[in-house]
């Protein structure tokens, strides 16, 4: 096994230290040996589908052209959700700060009217206050009592002109970060037009890719050469990543073949191709089943597993591979976005990708089929259960 050089060293270094030394790093020797080997996979995985791209690009120039395009196009999306998710936090933190600001000066203004009422008080008790109690008064213990009752009430008097003043300083930083916060808003308003421009000139160039694809197919007959293409570019992917992924064996306690008939559709969809069903020409199958259903709608994992696979390929567009184990493997195809990298860990139910048309399809909607090794078996005898069953 290739891994066995790197468990060497970690080994030898055991050894060469104090028990209790080895059981501290034991830990992070573990975590580094994990973290090499998942680098080693994402390598491997890149280095095949620079060899099958460059094989595509052979083939077909405007298919190399069509994923640029649709790669792009995700890209931008992701960035779109990402600028989405900064304006609604900055939205939120404005009418956090506006609130606060209400609410403290709603206390200024009580705590300016005791100051007010403290400072008439005052005026209207002259300043010789102090003087009359000393002439006044001829019971010392009172006299004492009256000058500490004094001594608290300018105590108070400074107490609130400090917290008045607190409160000024405080309402003023709130005041600058809210203009912070709508200037900020301001830019990512800005930024996300910008985007918006250049998702509209991808989607237009993918559009007019896909057009001259299409009018090249019907001008030269060979659709059913391109799917057949396409067919044993995924069985090439299934068969190299099977080899790549041969060294890291996955273990479960409950194996995913114990799970048939029990796991649930990665999607909520409608049915719109089956297992088995005639493809163009009625020469080919339908490997998995396509299920239509609104863009942008999370596609999820239907078993625990390792990602294997997370890229573009020709005809199923950007696509996400999960291995199971006892090779079994789930393929999720047309997808708009991809969420999750090769090597990743899934569970039941995780969000790897989002329902698109990429992969030159013409409506929105998600592929999906489960293999084993490279022969592919009818989802529906795996998946019973709908989304949120």
């Amino acid at each position: 096994m290739r891994c066995l050089p790197i468990l060497i060293l970690p080994i030898l270094a055991i050894l060469a230290v104090p028990p209790d030394a080895a059981a501290q790093d034991d830990g992070a020797g573990l975590a580094k040996i994990k973290e090499q080997e998942l680098e080693e996979v994402r390598e491997k995985i890149s280095d095949l589908k620079q060899s099958m791209d460059k094989s595509a690009r052979d083939r077909d120039r405007l298919t190399d052209d069509l994923q640029n395009a649709e790669v792009a196009i995700a890209e931008k999306r992701l960035r779109l959700q990402d600028l989405e998710r900064e304006r609604a936090w900055s939205a939120k933190r404005l009418a956090e700060l506006d609130a606060a600001i209400a609410e403290r000066e709603a206390e200024l203004a009580l705590e300016s009217d005791h100051l007010s009422a403290q400072v008439r008080a005052a005026y209207m008790s002259g300043n010789q206050e102090k003087l009359k109690l000393l002439l006044n008064q001829r019971d010392p213990a009172m006299l004492g009592r009256m000058m500490a009752y004094y001594r608290y009430f300018n105590d108070y008097r400074a107490d609130n002109i400090g917290a008045v003043t607190a409160k000024i300083r405080e309402l003023a930083g709130m005041h600058s970060e809210v203009a912070a916060e709508e200037a900020r808003l301001a830019d990512l308003a800005r930024t996300r037009s910008a985007e918006l421009e250049k998702l509209a000139a991808a989607q237009a160039e993918r559009q007019t890719l896909l057009a001259a694809l299409k009018e090249r197919m019907a001008a030269e007959g060979r659709e059913i050469e391109r799917l057949a293409a396409q067919e044993q570019d995924l069985a090439r992917l299934i068969a190299e990543l099977t080899s790549i992924l041969s060294d890291y064996p996955i273990t479960s306690e409950e194996p995913f073949s114990e799970h048939r008939g029990r796991l649930t559709w990665p999607v909520a969809g409608t049915l719109l191709r089956d297992f088995g069903q005639p493809r163009v020409g009625g020469e080919l199958k339908w490997n998995g089943v396509v299920l239509a259903a609104p863009r942008g709608r999370e596609v999820r994992s239907v078993y625990h597993g390792r990602v294997a696979f997370a890229d573009w390929l020709a005809g199923l567009g950007l696509l996400v591979i999960v291995d199971h184990g006892e090779g079994y493997m789930t393929l999720y195809g047309y997808n708009e976005t991809i969420l999750k990298n090769a090597g990743d860990w899934v569970a039941p139910g995780d969000v790897i990708a989002t329902v698109g048309d990429s992969g030159g399809q013409s409506e929105a909607g998600l592929y999906f089929e489960v293999r084993r090794g490279t022969q592919p078996l009818n989802p529906r005898r795996w998946v019973t259960r709908r989304p949120g069953e």
